[in-house]
């Protein structure tokens, strides 16, 4: 199915906000190394593009597009709302928004503040968050070198609701307080082997095409301007663990990016990257107008 608006009439250096529940997510850290290649595999065996470069990944539900003017549409925003799509197996998650975002830098990610004034905090706790999140997708226009096509790329994430995040198995917190053991912070998964130093984000392409990933952009976007985050490698020395009963097969990250991937190709048209729109634009009203005063502290 074609799109009313292609890549080539929208205009670099636009901000687009897209609001929804989050449905899935790698954000802390790159998709790279020999996760990328199997991911890019599957990617063709399904039938889509590989991505062929380090990137994260969201996916979106209930997507509305935060329209600044929602009686007057930009092209950039009429874009990525014919770029949303149902999902056939999960009908009742609405429109769906998905993005592969490449690059060395990873999304800045805004959680609300413990103050409670209304104010967003950076999150910096390098964890994945949890489905269902109610956030919003800040993304920006660019234009590749030596491309006519225009791309989006994912700046920020802001959580409106206090931050969850992805747990793989794992002791649930609350059982080990009712047991009255209390772990000061969040507990985080310990790499024996030093973790690859990067830093993703920047996006994808558009209408099946694959550019090259935008430069970071210093400019702030509805939120103070805020420093990339960084993963830094560390080694850290492990004791042998006791060894215990081994726990209930759970979904990974990996496993759950596979079956969303597989899902995505079943959507996937000639004229999509991502599948077919869940409209033909913007323009029926749908999604209220854009929010504002998004501020950082510290």
């Amino acid at each position: 199915m074609n799109h009313s608006i292609s890549a080539s009439k929208i205009t670099e250096g636009k901000n687009v906000f897209i609001r929804g529940k989050l449905g899935f997510a790698i954000l802390a850290r790159l998709i790279e190394g020999a996760e990328l290649v199997t991911s890019d595999q599957r990617k063709t065996k399904n039938g889509m593009s590989p991505i062929g470069k380090p990137h994260t990944t969201a996916t979106i539900t209930h997507a509305e597009v935060q329209f600044a003017d929602p009686n007057s549409p930009t092209l950039e925003e009429q874009f990525v709302s014919e770029r949303r799509y149902d999902s056939p197996k999960n009908p009742d998650t609405g429109p769906n928004y998905s993005i592969d975002s490449k690059g060395s830098t990873l999304p800045v990610i805004a959680i609300p503040s413990p103050k409670g004034d209304g104010t967003y905090d950076q999150d910096e706790s390098g964890l994945e968050l949890a489905q269902g999140l109610d956030v919003t997708l800040v993304l920006r226009t660019y234009k590749p070198k030596d491309f006519t096509n225009r791309g989006l790329a994912l700046e920020q994430v802001i959580v409106h609701e206090p931050p969850r995040y992805y747990k793989a198995g794992g002791v649930d917190q609350a059982e080990l307080a009712a047991r009255g053991i209390v772990l000061n912070g969040t507990p985080r998964p310990v790499q024996a082997a030093p973790a690859h130093a990067a830093v993703p984000v920047a996006t994808e392409i558009e209408d099946g095409l694959s550019f090259p990933a935008p430069q970071p952009t210093s400019a702030p976007v509805n939120v103070a301007a805020q420093a990339p985050v960084q993963t830094a490698p560390a080694t850290v020395a492990v004791a042998p663990a006791p060894v215990t009963a081994p726990a209930p097969a759970q979904e990974t990250l990996e496993q759950k990016l596979a079956r969303l991937e597989a899902e995505n190709a079943s959507l996937r048209d000639a004229g999509s990257a991502v599948g077919s729109p869940v409209a033909t634009g913007p323009w029926n009203g749908s999604g209220p107008a854009q929010e504002a005063g998004i501020t950082y502290q510290g």
